[in-house]
Parts: structure tokens; C-alpha cells; sequence
């Protein structure tokens, strides 16, 4: 790893740990996590209490791997799938954690989506 890609992910994940500080998931509303790589993007909703994956969405699922894996049309496929996979768990309000990442482009697709779906947050 270049010292210009490790200085990148040290700063995401200085951004991840203050913004960890300040948000945690409950029973009651979980937190909405997402994962965005250069390939693929990730979605969880966590249970911080019981440390618990509710429900869970990647674009390295096998029905949705056959699209572009990393691109706003799959991050938008991602925040609706997530959104439905949670209310099949019975959540309906979660906390969004950006994992560090800049609210644009992918990140903030999965969030739009969730959302049109039916996600609170």
C-alpha cells in the first residue's frame, strides 16, 4: 500500500471513530452501516446492545453480481434492498453511519434509497 492510499484510510478511519463516538445502534433503532469499496458496497443494520447483524445487503451477492458492482445504480439496489430486508427483521427507524465516507455519490444513493423504501432515519 503507497503512503498516499494509507494516509487516505487513516483519515477515513479517523472519521469512522469520531463519528462511532457520537452514534450507536439500538433494539429500538438500529444503526444502518455502509461499506463502500472500489469494487463492491455493503450495508448492515447493527444492534450495538447485543452486537447483532439484523439484516444485511452487498453487491457481492450472487443475484446481484451480475450488474456493476460499484456504481450509484448498484448503491441505489443496495439502500432498497437493505430497506426491505429490515422491515422483514421489523425495523422500521435506524441511525445512518457513513463509516467515514463523504454523504455523496454512493453513500448518499444507499441512504435515498433506504429511505424512498421505507427506512426512518
Amino acid at each position: 500500500m503507497s503512503d498516499i492510499a494509507k494516509a487516505r484510510r487513516e483519515g477515513r478511519v479517523t472519521r469512522h471513530r469520531r463519528v462511532r463516538k457520537k452514534i450507536s445502534g439500538t433494539a429500538s433503532r438500529p444503526r444502518l452501516a455502509v461499506y463502500r469499496s472500489n469494487k463492491h458496497i455493503m450495508a448492515q443494520v447493527i444492534d450495538d446492545e447485543t452486537g447483532r447483524t439484523l439484516a444485511s445487503a452487498s453487491s457481492v451477492e450472487p443475484a446481484l453480481r451480475s450488474g456493476a458492482g460499484s456504481s450509484v445504480a448498484a448503491a441505489t439496489k443496495i439502500g432498497s434492498l437493505i430497506a426491505e430486508r429490515a422491515k422483514e427483521a421489523g425495523v422500521t427507524a435506524v441511525v445512518f453511519d457513513r463509516g467515514g465516507f463523504l454523504y455523496h455519490g454512493r453513500i448518499a444513493a444507499v441512504a435515498s434509497a433506504a429511505r424512498d423504501a421505507g427506512l426512518e432515519f
